[in-house]
């Protein structure tokens, strides 16, 4: 077995650009590891804490029970914003429940006020579990002039640390995001 690359960690203009495009979507494509070794990918709504991800997903799914039996996860999220040259991220993460009543009332108002309109983390049964996705290893994705161009960081204690505010950046900013990525 080839040995593992080595990234570089993450550093703050990186993890400033991945934040924000992290709040401005609402979509994922998780993939997990199926006990037959066939990857199982679905699509699932999220909300983002900084660099930490967070989903809902019944406790009768194959998705949990797969997660339960290896956490190891990799997602994908591509960028709807409009701005030159499309944008997107792929991590590897370790997934975890999330048991603790206060982190989900927590989790609760923030999705409340990042998507009033959408109340899916409401849990009000047992019947729903909630999924912390913590990245090991972020790759952000840049397309421009018909190529694209992939950087990748390790992540240490940046992927436990909320990102202050999660601004949303639009317009000529997000260009600029961009452009201090690479």
């Amino acid at each position: 077995m080839p040995p593992t690359a080595v990234y570089p960690p993450i550093h703050g203009k990186a993890v400033e650009t991945i934040v924000s495009l992290l709040a401005h979507e609402r979509l994922m494509s998780l993939g997990v590891n199926r006990p037959d070794g066939w990857p199982q990918v679905t699509t699932v709504g999220y909300i983002n804490d900084g660099l930490n991800l967070y989903f809902v997903t019944g406790r009768e799914s194959q998705k949990l029970a797969n997660i339960r039996a290896d956490p190891r996860v990799s997602v994908s999220i591509h960028s709807n914003m409009d701005i030159v040259g499309a944008v997107g991220v792929s991590m590897a993460a370790r997934a975890t429940e999330v048991t603790d009543p206060v982190q989900i009332e927590r989790l609760n108002r923030m999705m409340f006020e990042r998507w009033p309109t959408v109340s899916v983390y409401c849990p009000a049964t047992s019947s729903i579990a909630i999924i912390h996705l913590q990245p090991e290893l972020v790759c952000a994705i840049s397309a421009s002039s018909g190529r694209s161009y992939t950087e990748c960081f390790s992540l240490g204690e940046a992927a436990s640390t909320p990102s202050p505010g999660n601004r949303n950046v639009t317009g000529p900013d997000a260009l600029s995001a961009e452009a201090r990525l690479f």
